[in-house]
């Protein structure tokens, strides 16, 4: 990209000099879409952009929401866009375990800590007196929080609870007084009242961590330099900054990335039918276009670039130019953006990759189930070359190309009938047209025009006319690749058959 300069590299880390190490840490409660993709772009190109690391670790703490298949699909997807992780599940590292609930027992080393020093408490309340509050609070119109009971519980009290064997979690005790200074890399300082924000489990009655404390004890040990996360996790950011100085730790450097919007500009979610990686790879999208447009979904280079390569995004991408305005899914440019990399495909390369979508079956997409595969190679290279330039995604392939392959077509008559013309007059045409390519001694598409426009004038037709009825006959569509260059690469019998075909169609309409 020559608009694009050889800028040198941002300094590698302001978190005390060190390689930076980011992270993706979803909770597979669910099957990834594009908006944790690009979260995970981000940081993925940071870690590469400054020769870091790039880790995977799987939040799964909320064992009855967990989705099988999640997980496997997650990776699937990642390798997918070409995002290979440097520590993980599968392939491990030397922070392991990468899965949450394998870290048990870390969590609560942690929890006890914190309620050792005072920073937390565990809390007998009862799931029928929380919902209780909460209908209260709603009642009197108040924002739904812990109302803190168990914090204030005397020494005898707990030891009576204990005593009863009832359950417990352990809350964070968030400062009552004062406020809580949150520094984003992208918001700059954000100021929180503390008396506005709740006690928060931090552990769970099954010994498991949730989010709020589960994220920053793995943070910590895994020597995580910068988190990236959605927006939405502002609002919590105060409770982690507090945990952390109550652990007497430093924290990463947080950038709060935007969120995604549709064009409807409403944020983007799995119940508004945000796509996921594999809906893209089954339409036929290129991953190289995917990650090229998810790059550009919150952060940008310019006001003018809008392709790059992966190489070229390594090269540039810094977290300084992360906007803080939402970024816009707009299916169309994406449509447009695969289109521009087909088109930029060698013919050989285009065919590998477009041949699965033409083989699979016709229920899924395929070439109509009775064309044999496997496909001659060579043809569909030829095929290919012609439809390029109209195509948008491989999987329009086996839709716009069907009529290369079957051995009959089918088509409503009166698509052969061009404006300013009737079925007699356009089987005359026809049957003019057969005579004529019949007779000639090259099947090219160069041998062929100039005749066929001759024969349009003698016949007083435009050579719209006569060239849209052949077009219609040949293929069964009205929209193809160039005639004479489709005609080509059908081949003689199988041209001058369907045009004999046509004007059989046309012989039995009622005149």
């Amino acid at each position: 990209m020559t608009q694009i300069d050889n800028r040198l590299q941002e300094q590698q880390s302001k978190a005390s000099g060190k390689t930076p190490r980011l992270r993706y840490a979803p909770s597979p409660t669910g099957f990834q879409h594009i908006g944790g993709f690009r979260t995970a772009l981000f940081s993925w190109l940071y870690a590469r952009h400054c020769a870091g690391q790039f880790i995977l670790r799987i939040e799964d703490t909320d064992t009855a929401r967990t989705v099988e298949g999640a997980v496997d699909d997650l990776i699937t997807g990642m390798n997918w866009l070409g995002m290979h992780i440097d520590e993980g599940p599968i392939i491990g590292g030397p922070y392991g375990p990468y899965y949450q609930t394998q870290r048990k027992a870390l969590y609560q080393q942690y929890a006890n800590q914190l309620i050792e020093s005072g920073h937390a408490y565990r809390c007998y309340c009862t799931p029928q007196r929380l919902e209780a509050m909460r209908k209260e609070q709603e009642a009197r119109n108040m924002p739904p929080r812990y109302d803190r009971r168990c914090r204030a519980l005397s020494a005898q009290e707990r030891a009576e609870n204990e005593a009863r064997g009832m359950s417990w979690v352990v809350r964070f005790a968030m400062p009552l007084e004062g406020e809580t200074v949150v520094h984003d890399e992208l918001h700059g300082d954000m100021v929180f009242k503390n008396v506005d924000i709740d006690d928060t489990v931090i552990l769970k009655s099954n010994g498991l961590a949730p989010y709020h404390l589960a994220h920053l004890v793995d943070d910590h040990f895994m020597g995580i330099t910068h988190v990236l996360r959605g927006e939405e996790w502002i609002s919590s950011a105060p409770r982690h900054v507090q945990i952390y100085k109550a652990l007497g730790w430093k924290p990463p450097l947080f950038y709060h990335v935007p969120n995604i919007l549709g064009t409807d500009k409403k944020k983007l979610s799995k119940r508004r039918g945000a796509p996921a990686w594999s809906d893209f790879q089954r339409e036929g999208y290129l991953p190289e276009a995917v990650f090229n447009f998810l790059a550009l979904l919150g952060w940008s280079y310019d006001d003018k670039t809008e392709l790059f390569t992966r190489e070229d995004l390594i090269r540039v991408f810094t977290l300084e130019r992360v906007g803080i305005s939402a970024g816009i899914y707009d299916p169309d440019k994406l449509l447009w953006m695969n289109g521009v990399y087909i088109r930029r495909l060698p013919i050989e390369e285009l065919t590998q990759r477009t041949l699965p979508y033409l083989e699979r079956p016709e229920a899924e997409g395929g070439l109509p189930d009775s064309v044999q595969r496997p496909l001659d190679h060579e043809y569909t290279v030829r095929v290919l070359q012609l439809e390029q330039e109209r195509l948008k995604t491989l999987g329009e392939a086996a839709q716009k190309d069907a009529f290369f392959y079957v051995d009959t077509l089918t088509y409503t008559t009166a698509l052969l009938i061009q404006k300013g013309m009737n079925a007699a007059s356009t089987q005359h045409a026809l049957q003019c047209a057969r005579d004529l390519l019949a007779s000639m001694q090259q099947w090219e598409h160069t041998a062929m025009e100039p005749p066929m426009r001759t024969l349009a004038s003698e016949l007083g037709l435009k050579t719209g006319q006569l060239f849209g009825s052949i077009r219609t006959a040949v293929s069964g569509s009205t929209a193809t690749p160039p005639l004479f260059q489709m005609m080509e690469v059908l081949g003689r019998d199988r041209s001058l058959t369907r045009i004999e075909q046509a004007i059989e169609q046309l012989a039995q309409i009622d005149r």
